[in-house]
Protein backbone atom coordinates (compact mmCIF):
# COMPACT_ATOMS: atom_id res chain seq x y z
CA UNK A 1 0.00 0.00 0.00
CA UNK A 2 1.48 3.63 -1.16
CA UNK A 3 -0.01 6.99 -0.05
CA UNK A 4 0.06 9.92 0.48
CA UNK A 5 2.09 11.69 -1.76
CA UNK A 6 5.47 13.34 -0.52
CA UNK A 7 8.34 15.65 -1.27
CA UNK A 8 11.29 15.67 0.63
CA UNK A 9 10.04 14.45 3.82
CA UNK A 10 7.12 16.34 3.85
CA UNK A 11 3.29 14.49 2.91
CA UNK A 12 1.44 16.38 0.66
CA UNK A 13 -2.47 16.27 -0.31
CA UNK A 14 -3.51 15.32 -3.40
CA UNK A 15 -6.45 17.74 -3.43
CA UNK A 16 -3.30 20.58 -3.04
CA UNK A 17 -1.92 19.46 -6.08
CA UNK A 18 -5.15 19.47 -8.34
CA UNK A 19 -5.88 22.39 -10.94
CA UNK A 20 -4.94 23.48 -14.30
CA UNK A 21 -1.69 23.21 -15.63
CA UNK A 22 1.48 25.89 -14.51
CA UNK A 23 2.35 26.91 -10.89
CA UNK A 24 3.36 23.19 -9.32
CA UNK A 25 -0.74 22.23 -10.21
CA UNK A 26 -1.96 18.92 -12.29
CA UNK A 27 -5.25 17.98 -14.07
CA UNK A 28 -4.33 14.21 -12.47
CA UNK A 29 -2.66 13.61 -9.40
CA UNK A 30 -2.87 10.02 -7.19
CA UNK A 31 -4.33 9.63 -3.96
CA UNK A 32 -2.90 6.28 -3.49
CA UNK A 33 -1.83 2.51 -4.73
CA UNK A 34 -2.33 -0.85 -4.04
CA UNK A 35 0.20 -3.66 -5.82
CA UNK A 36 -0.49 -6.75 -5.50
CA UNK A 37 2.07 -9.16 -6.62
CA UNK A 38 2.95 -13.05 -6.58
CA UNK A 39 6.49 -14.04 -6.91
CA UNK A 40 7.81 -17.07 -7.73
CA UNK A 41 11.32 -18.28 -7.81
CA UNK A 42 13.81 -21.31 -8.00
CA UNK A 43 17.15 -22.19 -6.82
CA UNK A 44 19.32 -24.97 -7.65
CA UNK A 45 22.79 -25.75 -5.50
CA UNK A 46 25.36 -27.74 -7.10
CA UNK A 47 28.05 -27.65 -4.57
CA UNK A 48 28.29 -26.14 -0.98
CA UNK A 49 29.51 -22.94 -2.46
CA UNK A 50 27.83 -22.20 -5.62
CA UNK A 51 24.05 -21.93 -6.51
CA UNK A 52 21.58 -20.52 -9.39
CA UNK A 53 18.22 -19.55 -9.11
CA UNK A 54 15.66 -17.24 -11.20
CA UNK A 55 12.44 -15.54 -10.09
CA UNK A 56 9.64 -13.59 -11.70
CA UNK A 57 6.31 -11.89 -10.89
CA UNK A 58 2.83 -11.69 -11.44
CA UNK A 59 1.56 -7.70 -10.51
CA UNK A 60 -1.51 -6.20 -10.49
CA UNK A 61 -1.09 -2.37 -9.86
CA UNK A 62 -4.30 0.01 -9.05
CA UNK A 63 -4.19 3.62 -8.47
CA UNK A 64 -6.84 6.26 -7.50
CA UNK A 65 -6.83 9.07 -9.42
CA UNK A 66 -8.15 12.78 -8.49
CA UNK A 67 -9.20 14.49 -11.69
CA UNK A 68 -9.84 17.79 -11.97
CA UNK A 69 -13.28 18.31 -11.95
CA UNK A 70 -13.15 20.34 -15.86
CA UNK A 71 -11.19 17.29 -16.96
CA UNK A 72 -13.25 14.50 -15.87
CA UNK A 73 -14.54 12.33 -13.15
CA UNK A 74 -12.01 10.52 -10.71
CA UNK A 75 -11.08 7.03 -11.91
CA UNK A 76 -8.69 4.30 -10.27
CA UNK A 77 -5.97 3.44 -12.76
CA UNK A 78 -4.94 -0.36 -13.29
CA UNK A 79 -2.29 -2.34 -15.12
CA UNK A 80 -1.61 -6.17 -14.72
CA UNK A 81 0.76 -8.53 -15.99
CA UNK A 82 4.29 -10.66 -15.81
CA UNK A 83 7.52 -8.97 -14.38
CA UNK A 84 10.55 -9.19 -15.24
CA UNK A 85 12.66 -12.09 -14.95
CA UNK A 86 15.90 -12.35 -12.44
CA UNK A 87 18.90 -14.50 -13.08
CA UNK A 88 21.01 -14.95 -10.10
CA UNK A 89 24.14 -17.13 -9.50
CA UNK A 90 25.77 -17.01 -5.85
CA UNK A 91 29.14 -17.74 -5.03
CA UNK A 92 30.41 -18.39 -1.28
CA UNK A 93 34.03 -16.69 -1.09
CA UNK A 94 34.52 -18.07 2.59
CA UNK A 95 33.31 -19.51 5.53
CA UNK A 96 34.38 -21.08 8.60
CA UNK A 97 33.02 -24.77 8.46
CA UNK A 98 31.00 -26.27 4.91
CA UNK A 99 28.39 -27.93 7.48
CA UNK A 100 27.51 -25.39 9.60
CA UNK A 101 29.26 -21.93 9.02
CA UNK A 102 28.94 -19.60 11.92
CA UNK A 103 30.84 -16.91 9.35
CA UNK A 104 30.28 -16.89 5.79
CA UNK A 105 31.05 -14.42 2.78
CA UNK A 106 29.22 -14.51 -0.49
CA UNK A 107 29.15 -12.64 -3.60
CA UNK A 108 25.58 -12.55 -5.54
CA UNK A 109 25.70 -11.87 -9.35
CA UNK A 110 22.90 -12.04 -12.34
CA UNK A 111 21.05 -10.09 -14.93
CA UNK A 112 17.50 -8.62 -14.69
CA UNK A 113 15.85 -9.66 -18.36
CA UNK A 114 12.93 -7.98 -19.53
CA UNK A 115 10.39 -9.62 -19.88
CA UNK A 116 8.04 -7.18 -18.60
CA UNK A 117 5.84 -4.86 -20.44
CA UNK A 118 6.98 -0.64 -20.91
CA UNK A 119 4.26 -0.62 -22.99
CA UNK A 120 0.52 -0.60 -21.01
CA UNK A 121 -1.75 1.95 -21.89
CA UNK A 122 -4.81 3.62 -20.35
CA UNK A 123 -7.78 1.80 -21.26
CA UNK A 124 -10.24 3.32 -18.52
CA UNK A 125 -9.54 6.71 -18.10
CA UNK A 126 -12.41 9.71 -17.93
CA UNK A 127 -10.35 12.81 -19.26
CA UNK A 128 -10.61 13.15 -22.67
CA UNK A 129 -8.16 12.01 -25.07
CA UNK A 130 -6.08 10.12 -22.70
CA UNK A 131 -7.41 6.48 -22.78
CA UNK A 132 -4.52 4.61 -25.98
CA UNK A 133 -1.68 6.86 -24.31
CA UNK A 134 1.15 5.34 -22.29
CA UNK A 135 0.60 4.88 -18.77
CA UNK A 136 2.70 6.58 -16.20
CA UNK A 137 6.50 4.45 -15.45
CA UNK A 138 5.88 2.84 -12.29
CA UNK A 139 2.61 1.31 -13.52
CA UNK A 140 4.83 -0.21 -16.45
CA UNK A 141 5.56 -3.67 -15.29
CA UNK A 142 9.36 -3.83 -16.20
CA UNK A 143 12.45 -1.88 -17.22
CA UNK A 144 12.68 -2.82 -20.62
CA UNK A 145 16.07 -3.27 -20.87
CA UNK A 146 19.13 -5.74 -19.54
CA UNK A 147 20.37 -4.70 -15.92
CA UNK A 148 23.19 -6.04 -14.47
CA UNK A 149 23.06 -7.17 -10.80
CA UNK A 150 25.62 -7.49 -8.00
CA UNK A 151 25.46 -7.48 -4.17
CA UNK A 152 27.73 -8.97 -1.45
CA UNK A 153 26.24 -10.58 1.73
CA UNK A 154 28.04 -11.84 4.94
CA UNK A 155 26.19 -14.12 7.06
CA UNK A 156 26.77 -15.69 11.52
CA UNK A 157 25.21 -17.00 13.87
CA UNK A 158 25.97 -18.71 17.27
CA UNK A 159 22.89 -20.68 18.31
CA UNK A 160 20.33 -19.77 18.50
CA UNK A 161 20.97 -16.82 16.65
CA UNK A 162 21.42 -15.90 13.09
CA UNK A 163 22.51 -12.44 11.92
CA UNK A 164 23.88 -10.77 8.52
CA UNK A 165 23.65 -7.78 5.81
CA UNK A 166 22.88 -8.31 2.38
CA UNK A 167 23.62 -5.60 -0.01
CA UNK A 168 22.44 -5.14 -4.22
CA UNK A 169 23.38 -3.50 -6.34
CA UNK A 170 20.59 -3.09 -9.62
CA UNK A 171 22.38 -1.08 -12.56
CA UNK A 172 20.61 0.22 -15.33
CA UNK A 173 23.50 1.23 -18.35
CA UNK A 174 21.26 2.09 -20.91
CA UNK A 175 18.21 3.09 -22.97
CA UNK A 176 15.30 0.65 -23.54
CA UNK A 177 12.89 1.04 -26.42
CA UNK A 178 11.05 3.90 -25.13
CA UNK A 179 14.41 5.89 -25.40
CA UNK A 180 14.47 6.28 -20.84
CA UNK A 181 15.99 4.11 -18.45
CA UNK A 182 15.72 3.92 -14.48
CA UNK A 183 17.42 5.27 -12.21
CA UNK A 184 20.31 2.89 -10.07
CA UNK A 185 19.00 0.94 -7.71
CA UNK A 186 21.09 0.07 -4.32
CA UNK A 187 19.38 -1.91 -1.60
CA UNK A 188 20.96 -2.96 1.92
CA UNK A 189 19.31 -5.24 4.59
CA UNK A 190 20.14 -5.67 8.13
CA UNK A 191 18.75 -8.34 9.89
CA UNK A 192 18.84 -10.88 12.96
CA UNK A 193 16.90 -14.23 13.53
CA UNK A 194 16.21 -16.07 16.84
CA UNK A 195 15.09 -19.94 17.22
CA UNK A 196 12.28 -19.88 19.94
CA UNK A 197 11.31 -23.13 19.14
CA UNK A 198 11.99 -26.62 17.11
CA UNK A 199 9.60 -24.83 14.60
CA UNK A 200 9.99 -21.61 15.30
CA UNK A 201 11.93 -18.82 13.81
CA UNK A 202 11.28 -14.75 14.51
CA UNK A 203 13.01 -12.06 12.46
CA UNK A 204 13.56 -8.29 12.62
CA UNK A 205 14.92 -6.43 10.04
CA UNK A 206 16.27 -3.11 8.80
CA UNK A 207 15.72 -2.16 4.93
CA UNK A 208 17.24 0.28 3.31
CA UNK A 209 16.78 1.05 -0.75
CA UNK A 210 18.08 3.67 -2.40
CA UNK A 211 16.97 5.10 -6.19
CA UNK A 212 17.84 7.76 -8.83
CA UNK A 213 15.22 9.38 -11.30
CA UNK A 214 14.22 8.35 -14.74
CA UNK A 215 17.00 9.55 -17.22
CA UNK A 216 14.14 10.78 -19.52
CA UNK A 217 10.49 10.56 -20.52
CA UNK A 218 9.13 7.84 -22.89
CA UNK A 219 9.81 8.90 -26.58
CA UNK A 220 5.80 8.53 -26.46
CA UNK A 221 5.46 11.52 -24.34
CA UNK A 222 8.47 13.78 -25.92
CA UNK A 223 7.46 12.87 -29.59
CA UNK A 224 3.62 12.46 -29.37
CA UNK A 225 2.99 14.13 -26.14
CA UNK A 226 1.78 11.36 -24.18
CA UNK A 227 1.55 12.08 -20.45
CA UNK A 228 1.33 16.18 -21.38
CA UNK A 229 -2.00 18.32 -21.03
CA UNK A 230 -3.77 18.24 -24.80
CA UNK A 231 -1.42 15.49 -25.65
CA UNK A 232 1.04 17.97 -26.83
CA UNK A 233 4.88 18.21 -25.92
CA UNK A 234 5.20 21.57 -25.53
CA UNK A 235 2.80 21.72 -22.59
CA UNK A 236 3.13 20.62 -19.22
CA UNK A 237 2.42 17.29 -17.62
CA UNK A 238 -0.90 15.84 -16.95
CA UNK A 239 0.32 14.60 -13.72
CA UNK A 240 3.40 14.83 -11.80
CA UNK A 241 3.64 10.61 -12.20
CA UNK A 242 5.10 11.68 -16.02
CA UNK A 243 7.51 13.78 -14.40
CA UNK A 244 10.83 11.45 -14.36
CA UNK A 245 11.79 13.80 -11.78
CA UNK A 246 9.30 12.35 -9.65
CA UNK A 247 10.98 9.21 -8.67
CA UNK A 248 13.22 7.63 -6.63
CA UNK A 249 14.98 8.89 -3.25
CA UNK A 250 15.84 6.87 0.34
CA UNK A 251 13.64 4.76 2.17
CA UNK A 252 14.19 2.44 5.44
CA UNK A 253 11.99 0.33 6.94
CA UNK A 254 11.41 -2.00 9.54
CA UNK A 255 10.35 -5.19 9.42
CA UNK A 256 9.25 -8.15 11.75
CA UNK A 257 7.84 -11.54 10.83
CA UNK A 258 8.42 -15.19 11.69
CA UNK A 259 9.22 -18.72 9.89
CA UNK A 260 6.57 -21.76 10.91
CA UNK A 261 8.38 -25.17 9.52
CA UNK A 262 4.83 -27.56 9.72
CA UNK A 263 6.64 -30.16 8.13
CA UNK A 264 10.10 -31.40 7.32
CA UNK A 265 11.78 -28.98 4.61
CA UNK A 266 8.61 -26.68 4.13
CA UNK A 267 8.41 -23.57 5.60
CA UNK A 268 5.79 -20.39 6.28
CA UNK A 269 6.90 -17.16 6.61
CA UNK A 270 5.02 -14.39 7.48
CA UNK A 271 6.86 -10.46 7.33
CA UNK A 272 5.13 -6.68 7.74
CA UNK A 273 7.29 -3.85 6.67
CA UNK A 274 6.47 -0.53 8.33
CA UNK A 275 8.53 2.32 6.86
CA UNK A 276 10.72 5.00 9.16
CA UNK A 277 12.44 7.46 6.79
CA UNK A 278 11.13 8.18 3.68
CA UNK A 279 13.62 11.54 1.47
CA UNK A 280 11.58 11.43 -1.56
CA UNK A 281 12.42 13.01 -5.06
CA UNK A 282 8.87 14.01 -5.14
CA UNK A 283 5.93 14.61 -5.38
CA UNK A 284 5.07 10.87 -5.44
CA UNK A 285 3.84 7.92 -3.20
CA UNK A 286 5.90 7.25 -0.45
CA UNK A 287 5.14 3.79 0.91
CA UNK A 288 2.85 3.12 3.65
CA UNK A 289 2.90 -0.80 5.04
CA UNK A 290 3.75 -4.21 2.79
CA UNK A 291 2.80 -7.70 3.81
CA UNK A 292 4.30 -10.59 2.68
CA UNK A 293 3.49 -14.37 2.94
CA UNK A 294 6.14 -16.97 1.19
CA UNK A 295 6.38 -20.39 1.45
CA UNK A 296 9.41 -22.11 0.66
CA UNK A 297 9.91 -26.28 0.03
CA UNK A 298 13.04 -27.95 -0.35
CA UNK A 299 13.97 -30.78 -2.91
CA UNK A 300 16.93 -32.43 -1.56
CA UNK A 301 18.55 -34.64 -4.61
CA UNK A 302 20.73 -37.49 -3.71
CA UNK A 303 23.81 -35.38 -3.27
CA UNK A 304 22.28 -33.46 -0.25
CA UNK A 305 22.69 -33.81 3.21
CA UNK A 306 18.80 -33.58 3.28
CA UNK A 307 18.11 -36.45 1.06
CA UNK A 308 15.72 -38.96 1.90
CA UNK A 309 16.40 -41.53 3.97
CA UNK A 310 19.60 -39.58 5.25
CA UNK A 311 19.23 -37.95 8.78
CA UNK A 312 20.37 -34.50 8.17
CA UNK A 313 22.82 -33.74 10.82
CA UNK A 314 21.64 -31.80 13.96
CA UNK A 315 24.01 -29.01 13.27
CA UNK A 316 21.13 -27.92 10.44
CA UNK A 317 18.92 -27.38 12.41
CA UNK A 318 15.86 -25.32 11.49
Amino acid sequence: KMGPLRDGTEDILSTDLVGTPGQGKFPAVPRSMTQYMTMFGGAYSFTDDFAVMAMTNVTVNEMPMEILPAQGSNFTMTSAGLGDITLLAKSRLHANDNLAPTKQFSVLYGLSLPTGSIERKFTNATPNGVNGILLPFKMQLGSGTVDPIVGLTYQASHDPFWWGVNTQLEAHVYDNDQGYHRGQEFRYDFYAMKQVHDKWVIQAQLNGWLEGTFSDEPDNGKILGHGHSGINPANGFLSPLFDPDNYGGHKVAVSLGFQYQHIPLHIMELTATIPIHQDLNGPQLRDNWMLQFTYYMEVPTKKSRRYKGFSPPKELGF
